[in-house]
């Protein structure tokens, strides 16, 4: 389809060196680019997928070798600088996903999946179109000037022609591009300040995992191997079985189209978001937590059914064995009714031991997972049930004081981990934010 091209735009933001440059205009991806069609031939090439958010990853490893041949024939060429347009459609993406092609080796993908161009460098220079790409950020283009429609192996329906009709914004110099230039540069300057403190973010993660391996015993030993110096006369750390330490409440089976995030008197715990949302440590007013419909009555959840500070709340199954029996532990409720939803297990204590903001840590340790995963069950669905976990193995030291030394030790990591995220995030809203405002949107060409 070809679409109407603005003659002026104008971005929100600009550097100073270009606010007298003129306009800038919209040029169909035909313009600046080809379609390729270069075929793996007796050239070695590098097997690539695309993945989505990441960009263009080598398939190498599972090939087992670099391709060629006439079994590749309809595998495309890629040279560096090429782009790659992933037909597969997802719930994030579902209009497909661009990617760029960076390594220096000849690369190949498969033509039923892929559609692919090669950018014109004195139109337009890679690194900006890139950037523009990035994360589909005008994702909304292709969903607007693409016909999409779904075939019966999930990719979709796209004629090149489709893809080259898409517009694309441009500053006015076309020779040398000194403002994508000067926008990539930004943009990538940018990128790679959120990919060192991602580094940075993962060190820490790394620290508290070594910290944890050293202040926990180890499956089948009694003693941690780092103990603080005020605790190492003391005797060793016991180990109980969960059922000692713990006894039972009841869990409702509430799906998700029964909870909301506007109204409510009781907060619900769901095992989905222990997978993927909630920290370790669970404190209500710091967590995105749904309320239950005002239309469930309060009279169905008995006194025994909410959660006390210190509970553990496992999810009890996963499709993944590593994930299953992930436990949060209730540090704060913060005056909130909190309930523990469906495929969910709820832990209370018999006692005060452990002291809250222990067992969110120790249920994160090894030797307590490895105790977990082997009473798991299952095969594609992994799960585990209340009985499998009463006679789960949980160390535990013989003083209060030290259970609460270690707590705070970990509870300060996580909240330097916790910040690292936050900065992270702040910088990727910047990014979107200045890419939005760097380069005219779709809605000026009007």
């Amino acid at each position: 389809m070809t679409a109407s091209m603005a003659t002026s735009v104008v971005p929100g933001l600009r550097f100073p060196e270009f606010r007298n440059a003129g306009d800038w205009h919209f040029q169909p991806l035909s313009d600046i680019a080809e379609p390729i069609s270069d075929r793996v031939g007796t050239t070695e090439c590098v097997p690539m997928s695309v993945t989505t958010g990441v960009g263009l990853v080598s398939q190498e490893e599972k090939f087992g070798r670099t391709i060629a041949g006439d079994s590749y024939k309809n595998y495309i060429r890629l040279q560096t600088n090429d782009f790659a347009y992933n037909k597969s459609a997802t719930k994030e993406f579902p209009q497909g996903y661009i990617a760029r092609y960076s390594g220096t080796k000849d690369a190949a993908v498969p033509k039923s999946i892929f559609a692919c161009f090669r950018p014109d460098m004195a139109a337009v220079i890679p690194e900006y179109l890139d950037h523009l790409f990035h994360r589909n950020h005008h994702g909304r283009w292709l969903r607007k000037y693409i016909t999409v429609g779904a075939r019966a192996h999930g990719a979709l329906s796209v004629s090149d022609d489709d893809l080259m009709s898409m517009p694309v914004p441009l500053p006015p110099d076309a020779v040398s591009c000194p403002e994508q230039q000067k926008i990539a540069g930004c943009l990538g300057s940018l990128d790679e300040l959120i990919a060192a403190e991602g580094e940075r973010l993962e060190a820490l993660r790394q620290h508290k995992q070594g910290l944890m391996q050293q202040l926990f015993p180890q499956p089948g030993e009694s003693v941690p191997r780092l103990r603080f110096p005020e605790f190492r006369d003391d005797p060793t750390w016991s180990i109980p079985q969960f059922s000692d330490l713990y006894g039972f409440k009841r869990t409702n089976t509430l799906s998700r189209d029964k909870l909301n995030y506007e109204t409510g008197t009781i907060r619900n715990i769901h095992y989905g978001d222990i997978h993927s949302r909630f920290r370790a440590l669970f404190r209500v007013g710091e967590e995105y937590v749904p309320y239950v419909n005002p239309d469930a009555s309060a009279n169905e959840f008995d006194d025994d059914a909410f959660c006390e500070e210190g509970d553990i709340v496992f999810a009890d199954a996963s499709e993944d064995l590593d994930d299953v029996g992930k436990a949060i532990e209730v540090v704060s409720l913060d005056g909130e009714r909190v309930i523990a939803g469906t495929h969910t297990i709820l832990g209370t204590r018999r006692g005060n031991v452990p002291v809250v903001g222990f067992g969110g840590q120790l249920f994160q340790s090894a030797a307590v997972r490895v105790e977990i995963k082997k009473e798991a069950q299952g095969a594609k669905i992994y799960g585990i049930s209340a009985k499998r976990i009463s006679s789960v193995l949980i160390p535990i030291p013989p003083t209060e004081t030290e259970q609460q030394k270690i707590a705070e030790c970990l509870s300060a990591l996580d909240t330097r981990i916790d910040a690292q995220v936050a900065k992270i995030d702040g910088l990727r809203i910047h990014r979107q934010g200045l890419l939005q405002q760097l380069i005219p949107s779709l809605e000026c060409n009007k």
